[in-house]
């Protein structure tokens, strides 16, 4: 079934986006063509390098030589100079999958009887929209909008491995390819994060804007490595870090059996009794990305599905644009 990419150019959105705009920290190494002054002059596309064929590579690119000598699939890189190249990360993995509105929160006993769901005094938060599903929504937004500016973006969608890498470009067709496939992603595998930062922070010849968007279930110390390896290359980074609110509450009052969105384990557990160690592991969680960002220059934004994703993505545009 074709991918409806339509469903993320809502009017109401595009008309906000239009009058806001996504500089970068540094000045960029490219072409004068929108709002990012280079130091260099021209323009010029030359062969660079080879390298393995990805999905979502254009097949133009592909190096029918070295496939009739080899039988193996290489695409030919070319240095393209631009105003600024965005790299628009997107976590696709199975916790992404998430959304408060369908755990059922009713309890089951050992013994698989399910019991009458009680009312609770105090409702939590709860989402309609699945991680993945706002982290493409915010995605495709900045696609959009870099696209308004004249600037290159792509896309690198990853759960275990890296399953989609479409190079940076500033054409309608590039933009129509990365909403493409961000309405396409279906989650799946594990989650393994820093890995797929560090492949693409090597990939990356010239430095650019990276866009991360992921609920950042991994690792913490190898994540935060991984991020360092992209500052260490002169890349800016923003981090959006996507969460459920009922992943930040744990405000649940009845037992209530957890699954594992990634490997399937299941645990019956009574979550009043650990909301308050549950609350501040969140806490400690959240603060020590937030920390390790400031730290390293790395702009850190926490988003909660329960927030509409243009008011929170104008919010952090409009506050980026009073500080820079």
């Amino acid at each position: 079934m074709q991918a409806d990419y339509k469903k993320f150019l809502q009017p109401s959105v595009i008309s906000k986006l239009a009058n806001i705009e996504l500089k970068a920290k540094f000045v960029v190494e490219g072409f004068i063509a929108g709002l990012h002054k280079s130091p260099y002059h021209g323009f010029s596309v030359e062969f660079a390098e080879h390298r393995q064929y990805m999905p979502g590579d254009d097949l133009k690119y592909l190096d029918w030589k070295i496939l009739g000598r080899t039988d193996r699939y290489y695409i030919k890189q070319f240095e393209e100079e631009t105003n600024l190249k965005s790299y628009l990360i997107v976590d696709s993995s199975r916790s992404m999958h998430f959304r408060s509105s369908d755990s059922a929160l009713v309890p089951k006993s050992a013994f698989g009887k399910l019991f009458r769901k009680k009312e609770q005094q105090n409702t939590p938060p709860k989402s309609n929209i699945t991680k993945l599903e706002y982290a493409s929504y915010v995605a495709a937004s900045l696609a959009v909008l870099m696209n308004f500016q004249k600037d290159a973006a792509g896309l690198v969608v990853y759960d275990e491995a890296i399953r989609t890498f479409i190079p940076p470009k500033a054409t309608s067709q590039n933009l129509k390819q990365i909403l493409n496939q961000l309405s396409a992603i279906v989650p799946s595998g594990k989650t393994n994060t820093a890995s797929a930062l560090n492949i693409v922070a090597e990939r990356i010849k010239r430095r650019g804007l990276i866009i991360i968007l992921s609920d950042l279930f991994d690792d913490q110390k190898a994540v935060i490595n991984a991020l360092k390896h992209f500052r260490h290359k002169k890349n800016e980074v923003i981090v959006f870090q996507v969460l459920d609110p009922l992943e930040m509450s744990f405000a649940i009052d009845s037992p209530t059996i957890f699954k594992d969105m990634e490997t399937s384990k299941e645990m019956l557990s009574q979550p009043i009794s650990v909301m308050n160690s549950y609350q501040d592991a969140v806490k400690e969680f959240i603060d020590t990305y937030k920390t390790a960002c400031l730290s390293n220059n790395i702009d850190y934004v926490l988003l909660s599905t329960e927030t509409p994703f243009d008011s929170a993505l104008l919010e952090y545009l409009n506050k980026r644009r009073r500080l820079n």
